[in-house]
């Protein structure tokens, strides 16, 4: 059968790089490479119209999508991302790269991901909330606790959870706090969801800068993207004794060599709503963000931000993926040449996935965990799955990222395998 694609795979989209990734683990798979279609193709993919009355009653009409990769784990498991650059080959590839790192983790869910193309800081509340509600009516029919559990991503956050929930509940006549995770606390949530990402990025760097012999004491970080998980992610590494050198974010790129302060620049983003003009570092050119000595970079912004020529320049030991699909494959390539080891994404950051299944376990049974055992059973999934993936990468003699592919489709395409094809 010929190979699905959407978009050219010599092509820079996501859903290209996926691909890619996807190509270069066939190799490893044994008689399992007979199913391996499966994950170049989504299983569902739902776009939607979303008309609009904005508060000055006109009508705006803006596109929403939710796409369901793969459930042959379980139910889908993805966020919900409103972004101006939202479109269907992003959420594709989003929602592959959920079901590999729900896979990779072990973690009962397939993959899938949601999105509309629209800058909702453009919107009032009032104008978010009705688009909120709006999408999930329009997509209501394909999510469930037992479908498919939309969270939070680039540009939502609990109160918009919170929406959906509501509406997914008013339409089915009683409450469901389980369709959705990173919720309120006091609407189903979790402790410990809104830092689990960064938490996750600091726990796989620290078990594979041990086994690299990389001293976390003293080492210099440098962090693209000061959202939650950027941020959670520096503060815990400054926590054990390294300074952050550098951070990038769409507003500004800064510079301290002795380290910056995170907690000034805490306040100072949250009154200036950006890092732009903060005064305990200088402010650098955007493109000399990727030549800046250091040890330990952090990508936790949007994919696609790692390319050859960077990755040419890079000083650091490490690489850390905070953000999913930061690095272009022939970056991944220049990387090992030169011996940076990249913990990949569906490994780094699935501390916020992990945590999500905590919500849903915890909704289901409406009985519900401490901040400290949250952290304790996350602290062991991401530990325990680091380790499984960094010995495959010795036993097959590849990167971790290939590694953590081999691992994530050899659970997926057994499912596949025997759970066979119906009717058949």
């Amino acid at each position: 059968m010929e190979k699905l694609s959407y978009a050219s795979e010599s092509s820079t989209t996501a859903w290209a790089t996926y691909l890619q990734q996807i190509d270069r683990v066939a190799p490893y798979l044994g008689d399992l490479s007979r199913w391996i279609d499966t994950l170049r193709h989504p299983k569902r993919a739902l776009i939607v119209d979303i008309p609009l009355q904005m508060d000055d009653g006109s009508i705006r009409h803006f596109e929403g999508f939710r796409v369901q990769h793969n459930l042959s784990r379980g139910p889908g498991k993805g966020g919900i991302r409103f972004h101006p650059d939202v479109d269907l080959d992003e959420v594709m590839a989003l929602s592959a790269w959920m079901t590999i790192k729900c896979a990779a983790v072990n973690l009962p869910y397939g993959g899938a991901k949601g999105g509309i193309r629209v800058d909702p800081f453009k919107l009032s509340e009032g104008e978010l909330e009705r688009l909120t509600r709006r999408y999930t009516s329009e997509i209501g029919f394909i999510i469930g606790p037992q479908k498919d559990i939309p969270a939070p991503d680039v540009g939502t956050n609990a109160k918009v959870m919170a929406w959906m929930m509501d509406t997914y509940s008013m339409n089915q006549g009683t409450t469901i706090t389980g369709v959705v995770t990173g919720k309120p606390i006091h609407l189903g949530g979790s402790l410990g969801r809104e830092k689990a990402t960064g938490r996750g990025v600091f726990v796989t760097g620290s078990e594979v800068a041990k086994r690299l012999g990389v001293q976390i004491e003293g080492a210099k970080v440098a962090v693209q993207g000061f959202g939650n998980v950027g941020s959670e992610a520096a503060r815990l590494f400054v926590g054990v004794g390294a300074r952050v050198v550098a951070i990038q974010d769409h507003s500004a790129t800064l510079f301290n060599v002795n380290g910056i302060d995170l907690n000034a620049l805490t306040e100072w983003q949250t009154k200036n709503k950006q890092i732009a003009g903060f005064p305990g570092a200088s402010e650098i050119e955007s493109e000399a963000f990727w030549s800046v000595d250091m040890d330990i970079l952090i990508p936790a912004a949007l994919e696609g931000q790692i390319t050859r020529q960077r990755a040419e320049i890079l000083s650091a030991k490490l690489v850390l993926e905070g953000a999913n699909g930061p690095t272009y494959p022939d970056a991944d390539d220049m990387l090992r040449s030169r011996n940076i080891t990249v913990v990949p994404d569906v490994i780094c950051n699935a501390g916020g996935v992990t945590v999500s299944y905590f919500e849903w376990v915890q909704d289901m049974a409406s009985y519900f965990w401490s901040e400290s055992e949250i952290n304790e059973r996350m602290d062991k999934i991401m530990t325990d799955a680091m380790v499984h993936v960094w010995n495959k990468a010795k036993e097959k003699e590849c990167s971790l990222r290939t590694a953590a592919y081999i691992v994530a489709c050899e659970r997926i395409l057994t499912a596949r395998k025997e759970r066979g094809i119906y009717p058949g």
